[in-house]
């Protein structure tokens, strides 16, 4: 199960907090809520304070988001878990996304 929470700070920030699994089964769920919310923000930031796992299927939506978000602005991830950080190392994703 995955909760979305979306904050938008100002028109052009979009805070994306993650809690709970971000796997097959969730992440066309969270794909659909990104894409549906990107059009005129500049700044997207990833909260996964509260992600405890994600998937293949997870990393390719944060891809496309970060493909997205390079023609238009910025993206980063923060508050990564050890367990997902591992993750991020272990596919390389640490070199392609910004994570604070």
């Amino acid at each position: 199960m995955l909760n979305i929470k979306k904050e938008n700070n100002g028109a052009e920030k979009l805070c994306v907090a993650l809690e709970g699994r971000l796997d097959t089964v969730t992440a066309p769920q969270l794909e659909s809520e990104i894409k549906a919310s990107l059009e005129g923000v500049t700044e997207l930031t990833i909260d996964a304070k509260k992600l405890e796992y994600i998937s293949s299927a997870g990393l390719r939506v944060l891809l496309s988001a970060q493909k997205i978000m390079s023609k238009q602005g910025s993206m980063k991830v923060k508050n990564v878990s050890e367990e997902v950080n591992e993750i991020f190392e272990v596919t390389g994703f640490s070199d392609i996304l910004t994570i604070e």
